[in-house]
């Protein structure tokens, strides 16, 4: 059938991601969280990426019913002994602001005296089934900190970060260009792949 009658549930409220997630997975039948507001988000009690994507993708697929894609995603900064990592969301506090959290990485760096700034971005996706399986698919995109936020465009530690071999921040990129390099577009890709290489005979193929 049509890629177009595939159904899909995206497992975050995160606007920003969201919106990214959408683009790299036209024709697909997208639904979020914001169509199932009664379900609350489970703990994210793991110690990975890779435990915290799969946590949330197999709860959201068991309580929906609906094959689900979720992923855990975060900044590891080799000064910070890769802090913020999995707590790069809440690396400030658990309500903070994308400001208030890249405004303490900054001030965290700052008192490291490193010249290099060297960081890399981390997303691992998990596609899990209503019945229970689950497969991961891990990206990155290393690159180093700026010493202040620069642009407008993307979310989260955007502004403060430059992939390799550019001089621009992920916020000053084109929407286009951070998604040729970004480490959700490389998760994605390979999870992409895997959906378009299931039977006809699974439910999200349909």
């Amino acid at each position: 059938m049509s890629d177009r009658t595939r159904k899909l549930l995206i497992g975050t409220s995160n606007v920003g991601k969201a919106h990214e997630l959408r683009q790299l997975l036209d024709g697909w039948h997208l639904l979020t969280l914001a169509d199932f507001p009664a379900l609350q988000p489970p703990p994210e009690t793991g110690e990975t990426f890779e435990a915290n994507a799969a946590l949330k993708a197999r709860y959201y697929a068991a309580h929906t019913g609906l094959w689900t894609l979720a992923d855990d995603s975060g900044l590891e900064v080799e000064a910070l002994a890769g802090a913020p990592g999995i707590h790069s969301a809440r690396y400030a506090g658990a309500s903070a602001t994308d400001a208030e959290n890249v405004a303490k990485l900054l001030a965290e760096l700052q008192r490291t005296n490193d010249p290099e700034r060297r960081a890399r971005f981390v997303c691992v996706i998990a596609l899990a089934s209503p019945d229970g399986r689950a497969w991961l698919f891990r990206g990155m995109c290393r690159g180093r900190i700026a010493h202040a936020p620069r642009g407008d465009g993307g979310f989260g530690y955007d502004p403060i970060f430059v992939p390799e071999g550019e001089s621009l921040t992920f916020s000053e990129l084109s929407a286009e260009e951070k998604q040729r390099r970004s480490h959700r577009a490389r998760a994605l890709a390979q999870a992409r792949d895997f959906l378009l290489s299931l039977r006809d005979d699974e439910p999200c193929a349909r």
